[in-house]
């Protein structure tokens, strides 16, 4: 069960992260899925999307899953980033990214993010990352 829903999750971000690029398109059990829509400054030469932004979308939809299972946390922060850039991801289509945890402790949460172009069946990349969780003592 999710302690928090995607617009409670927009609106904390909004307001301790209102740099983040992304919409949350929903969250679920131990899930997120996110869009990214594709300007000129996500684009790399060749029209394709550039890898800062492929791995920014993955790096905040994990947050995203987390933030959903355990509540409002500006202190969980990233300690591990891992980016297989798998094709090329489309610079005339939005960046869909579907992360799910795969393990949530109570200090470290460790999650998978597929990331699409959408409308492809193919993944543009797979991350994996760690979340290092706060105390709650």
């Amino acid at each position: 069960m999710t302690v928090m829903s995607a617009a409670a999750i927009e609106e904390f971000l909004d307001e301790a992260f209102p740099h983040r690029q992304g919409t949350i398109e929903g969250v679920d059990e131990m899930r997120a899925t996110m869009s990214l829509a594709i300007e000129d400054e996500h684009l790399r030469p060749g029209a394709s999307v550039s890898g800062p932004s492929i791995m920014g979308l993955a790096d905040v939809c994990l947050y995203v899953a987390i933030l959903a299972q355990i509540g409002p946390e500006a202190m969980a922060v990233t300690t591990d980033f891992n980016c297989h850039f798998l094709r090329r991801a489309r610079g005339d289509r939005d960046l869909i990214a579907n992360a799910r945890i795969v393990k949530l402790g109570r200090r470290l949460a460790v999650g998978e993010v597929e990331l699409y172009s959408a409308g492809d069946e193919q993944p543009v990349a797979i991350v994996t990352s760690t979340y290092a969780l706060p105390d709650g003592d």
